[in-house]
C-alpha cells in the first residue's frame, strides 16, 4: 500500500519552493516538486512588461503607414525586423543561459525592450523606426531563455501547468499592447508612445531588487539536473516541432497585423475598434494559456496541438465570413483562445524534446520559430499588394491546415 508522507525541510532548506512527497516504490523515492508561484509571478510580471512592447508594434503600423507613406509590404517590414531580431539572437541568449545562469539581464532585457518601442514614436524617418525596433527585438530575445529556463527549474513536475503560468503574463502582455497604443496616440499622437516607458522602468527595478531574494536551490535540484544529462535529446522531433510553431506563428502574427488593416482600410472603422478586437483576441488567447496547461498535463502536448489547430480552422473562416459584426468579434477571440492557448504547451513540449538544453529549447521556440511569422507577414503583405487584403486573410485561414498535419507527425517526448 502506498502513503503519503509530506516532509518537513529542515530550516535552512525551507526558502525551496518544493513541497515533497515521498512514495516508497520497490524502496525508490519519488519527488514531486510544486511551483515555486511567487517567483514566477514575478517573472510573469517581466514577462506582460516585454510583451507588451512587442505587442504595441502591431496596432502602430496603421499610424506609422500613414505618417511615413507605406505600403503593405513596407509596413510590414517594420514587424519583420522586430520579430527577426529577437529570433535571431533569442537560440545565442539561450544558449549562454544554458551555460550559467544570468539572471541579472531579466530586469536590462525589460527596460530595453521598452525604450526602443517607446521612441518607435519619435523617430523622423522610416531608417531611424527600423533602428529603434531593433532595439526593442534584442530587448525581448534577452529575456524570454534565461525568463523560460527559471521557471522551468521552479515550475515543478507539472512543466505544462507551471510554464502557463509564467507565459500568461507574456500573453496578457501581448493584450495589452494594441489598447495601450489607441489609447495613447489616438490622445497625444505618435509621441504618445513614450506612455509605454513608465512600466518597463518600474519592472525592470522591480525585477533587480526583489528576483535575487526570492530565489532558492530546490531540494531535489541535483538529481533533477542529474536526470536531465542522462536523457538523450530528440532533435528530429525538435526540428518538426518548431515547424509546428512556425505555422501557427505565421497565422496568429498574419491576424494581429492585417486584421487592423481589414477594419480599417477595407470597413471604414474607427481605429479605436482595432485595439479592442486584437485585446478580444490576444486576451482569450492569455485565458487559453492559463487553462491549457493543465489540461495538456493531463492528455498530452501532442494531442492538445492538434486540437488547437484543428478547432482554428473553422473559427477563421467563420471570422471572414461576416467580418465587422460581433458575430465576427466572438469567433476572432475563440480563435486566440484555442491557437494562443498552445503558447506555453509548445515552449514545455520543446524542453522535453531537448532536457540537457532548457535555455536553447525555450530560444528556438519562442525566438526562432515564432519569429519567423515575420517572414510569414511579409509574404502576406507582398499577397495584399497584389491580390487584395482579404486574399492574403484567406491565406492565412489556410495555415492551421499545415500545422495539424505537422501536429499529427509529432512524437511523444521520452520519460
Amino acid at each position: 500500500m502506498y502513503h503519503d508522507v509530506v516532509t518537513r525541510p529542515p530550516p535552512a532548506e525551507r526558502r525551496a519552493p518544493e513541497l515533497t512527497d515521498a512514495l516508497p516504490a520497490g524502496g525508490a523515492v519519488t519527488t514531486r516538486a510544486r511551483p515555486n508561484t511567487r517567483v514566477l509571478g514575478l517573472l510573469a510580471l517581466g514577462h506582460l512588461v516585454t510583451d507588451m512592447n512587442q505587442g504595441a508594434l502591431a496596432p502602430l503600423l496603421p499610424f506609422l503607414k500613414a505618417t511615413f507613406s507605406l505600403s503593405y509590404a513596407t509596413s510590414a517590414a517594420i514587424l519583420l525586423v522586430a520579430t527577426l531580431t529577437s529570433s535571431l539572437v533569442q537560440p545565442v541568449f539561450g544558449y549562454l543561459a544554458d551555460r550559467a545562469a544570468r539572471r541579472w539581464l531579466l530586469p536590462w532585457a525589460v527596460l530595453l525592450s521598452a525604450t526602443g518601442i517607446s521612441l518607435a514614436g519619435l523617430v523622423p524617418s522610416y531608417w531611424m523606426l527600423l533602428a529603434v525596433v531593433v532595439v526593442s527585438g534584442l530587448g525581448v530575445a534577452a529575456y524570454h531563455p534565461e525568463g523560460y529556463r527559471t521557471a522551468n527549474q521552479v515550475a515543478g513536475d507539472r512543466k505544462a501547468t507551471g510554464l502557463s503560468l509564467f507565459s500568461i503574463g507574456g500573453n496578457i502582455g501581448i493584450a495589452l499592447g494594441p489598447p495601450a497604443v489607441t489609447f495613447l496616440v489616438p490622445r497625444f499622437g505618435l509621441p504618445g508612445t513614450l506612455g509605454l516607458l513608465g512600466p518597463g522602468v518600474l519592472v525592470a527595478a522591480l525585477l533587480a531588487i526583489v528576483l535575487p531574494g526570492l530565489i532558492a536551490t530546490p531540494a531535489g535540484g541535483a538529481a533533477s539536473r542529474t536526470a536531465r544529462e542522462g536523457a538523450r535529446p530528440m532533435r528530429g522531433a525538435m526540428a518538426l516541432l518548431i515547424g509546428v510553431v512556425t505555422v501557427r506563428s505565421w497565422t496568429q502574427l498574419g491576424l494581429v497585423t492585417y486584421v487592423p488593416f481589414l477594419y480599417v482600410d477595407v470597413l471604414g472603422q474607427d481605429p479605436r475598434v482595432v485595439g479592442l478586437l486584437l485585446f478580444l483576441f490576444l486576451g482569450a488567447g492569455a485565458v487559453g494559456t492559463l487553462a491549457g496547461g493543465p489540461i495538456a498535463d493531463r492528455w498530452g502536448s501532442r494531442r492538445y496541438l492538434v486540437a488547437s489547430f484543428l478547432l482554428s480552422i473553422p473559427l477563421i473562416v467563420l471570422f471572414l465570413w461576416r467580418p465587422g459584426g460581433w458575430l465576427a468579434a466572438v469567433a476572432l477571440a475563440a480563435t486566440g483562445f484555442v491557437l494562443v492557448s498552445s503558447f506555453s504547451i509548445t515552449v514545455a513540449l520543446g524542453q522535453a524534446y531537448l532536457p540537457r538544453s532548457l535555455g536553447m529549447a525555450a530560444g528556438l521556440i519562442v525566438g526562432l520559430a515564432i519569429g519567423t511569422g515575420g517572414i510569414g507577414v511579409t509574404i502576406l503583405g507582398w499577397v495584399a499588394d497584389h491580390w487584395g487584403l482579404l486574399a492574403a486573410l484567406h491565406l492565412v485561414a489556410v495555415l492551421p491546415l499545415a500545422g495539424l498535419v505537422a501536429a499529427l507527425c509529432l512524437p511523444e517526448p521520452r520519460p
